[in-house]
């Protein structure tokens, strides 16, 4: 199933009169998202993604302390 190859199917979800959408209950779990966090949104001519901004942070952090 695309769960076991690390792809999952949410559902659907309808965008609001001021653009917003609410990030599926399992989504959020699955990736300790909470209320407050910060989200880059990514896109190409395909579609977009979301990604919590402390990913890239500890990426930044890595190589800002590499000798």
């Amino acid at each position: 199933m695309l769960e076991e190859q690390g792809k999952y199917i949410f559902g659907i979800v309808k965008v609001g009169d001021r653009g917003q959408i609410v990030i599926p209950k399992d989504a959020r779990e699955l990736y300790g998202i909470k209320a407050g966090d910060s989200l880059l949104v990514l896109g190409d001519k395909k579609g977009m993604a979301l990604l919590k901004t402390e990913i890239f942070q500890d990426k930044i952090n890595e190589v800002l302390n590499e000798d």
